[in-house]
């Protein structure tokens, strides 16, 4: 059997280089299991192709994460991903005697990738319609090409400093304090602002946007100061974080509970991370309440606060319109208020009470940040003995009969089942649902026995 020709070739190449890792591995085992000569060019074509993703992962591992964007929204240097596949082949094109030992990790693969990053630095200035063509992203072309030779000529110090991330994100001894230091120190002898480039591509590999105060805090005895630090090159840094928790306090006040149910988690997670971010502010640096940065943390935790208040006065809303009560008349003027059985368990109402009560009950951390986590346990605690007693009333009319519908009933029950659970009251939820569970049983007639009859 002939094998591939060099149009197959060459159209396979294409889409192996397109692939994603997770395809390419795929397509590996799969080809792997082929028979016939075609199978086997194939085999070595995307082992070719998984060998060479791995020296570029190695050779590029302080870029890497530059290569798309922050998954927070957060402004960070960013470079469109198809230049990566062309940066590599530049930079691997001007060393291909030293490939191969890429290939055995050590202290001379770390010195081959620095050299390779250099190689690709001077790829880029020296043809960068090769490395990013004019028609990718044309409007931020140049300014790209820019950071991104700037940053190759760093790499060989952001390898250097990538495995103390960790230790410099805990607490750090002067040993390694002095560490980071002399490597700001050494960037900023390279490029003018070295030392705002470096600290650009460790905040890519950071998951967690606002640890990067932490780095940066190290970075001089007076950088925890405000006053040093607006007036530094990575005031930056703490301007995005803020315009981040600015961007999420909008979403957050837009927020409609009767909405789709699902759009209620990235309001928790928007809480959350605004949260996060404004205690690590607290914790790493110190904030002139009169100053810009100090008004607007204060102005966010302001308006996050009042945003708390108001969920949790609407959760208490919306429990008594997705479950009302109604007046019923025991003797004479004597009256009490029943669980309205005959209200529907879908729409908008029910959809906002789910809302509402999510949120009331992923909030716990948020809360206790913005002062609210009192009023909180208190609304928690309120509802938890509401909902259990509406539980208990329904079931009542039920096993008494006085159900005008009782499949209703039952499934009002179970809402105010997951309205338990939504407010983290598992205990009280298990235990309406047990009840549930038997409800109606005592009504229904049992058949007589052989011996009663």
């Amino acid at each position: 059997m002939s094998g591939l020709s060099v149009a197959h070739r060459v159209a396979l190449a294409t889409l192996i280089e397109q692939a994603p890792d997770a395809t390419l591995a795929k397509l590996s085992s799969v080809a792997g299991a082929l028979p016939g000569e075609r199978a086997l060019e194939l085999g070595a074509m995307l082992a070719e192709e998984v060998r060479d993703r791995t020296r570029r992962r190695l050779v590029l591992a302080p870029l890497l994460p530059m290569f798309r964007p922050r998954p927070d929204g957060i402004e960070a240097i960013t470079f469109p991903p198809a230049v990566l596949p062309r940066l590599w082949k530049a930079g691997s094109a001007r060393e291909p005697g030293l490939l191969p030992r890429l290939d055995r990790a050590g202290p001379d693969a770390a010195a081959v990738s620095d050299r390779i990053c250099l190689a690709a630095a001077a790829a880029v200035r020296d043809r960068p319609e090769q490395v990013w063509p004019a028609d990718l992203e044309p409007h931020r072309r140049e300014r790209g090409l820019n950071d991104l030779a700037a940053c190759l000529d760093l790499a060989h110090l952001a390898r250097r400093g990538l495995p103390s991330i960790e230790v410099w994100l805990k607490r750090p001894d002067g040993d390694q304090v002095a560490e980071l230091r002399l490597l700001i120190k050494d960037c900023a002898a390279i490029h003018a602002d070295g030392a705002r480039r470096v600290l650009e591509m460790l905040f890519s590999h950071l998951d967690d946007a606002v640890l990067i105060l932490r780095i940066i805090t190290q970075c001089s005895c007076a950088s925890g100061r405000e006053g040093f630090l607006s007036a530094s090159e990575l005031a930056g840094f703490v301007e995005r974080l803020i315009d981040g928790v600015d961007a999420r306090v909008a979403r957050i006040g837009a927020f409609r509970p009767g909405s789709d149910l699902a759009s209620v988690d990235p309001v928790i997670a928007d809480l959350t991370w605004c949260a996060n971010v404004l205690n690590e502010l607290d914790v790493t640096l110190t904030l002139n309440p009169l100053s810009v940065w100090g008004k607007s943390v204060r102005d966010a935790r302001v308006s996050i606060a009042g945003q708390l208040s108001a969920f949790l006065r609407a959760a208490d809303r919306a429990v008594d319109r997705a479950l009302p009560l109604e007046r019923v008349r025991l003797a004479g003027r004597m009256t009490r208020k029943a669980p309205q059985l005959t209200v529907p368990v879908q729409g908008e109402t029910v959809q906002a009470v789910g809302n509402l009560l999510k949120l009331v009950g992923a909030v716990r951390g948020p809360a206790s940040i913005f002062g609210a986590e009192s009023d909180r346990s208190k609304l928690v605690e309120s509802l938890t003995a509401r909902l259990t007693d509406y539980a208990d009333q329904a079931l009542l009319a039920v096993n008494d009969g006085e159900a005008e519908d009782e499949v209703n009933a039952l499934r009002l029950v179970e809402l105010a089942a997951r309205c338990l659970d939504l407010i983290d009251a598992r205990v009280a939820a298990r235990t309406v649902r047990r009840r549930a569970a038997v409800a109606g049983a005592v009504r229904k007639p049992t058949k007589p026995s052989s011996r009663a009859a």
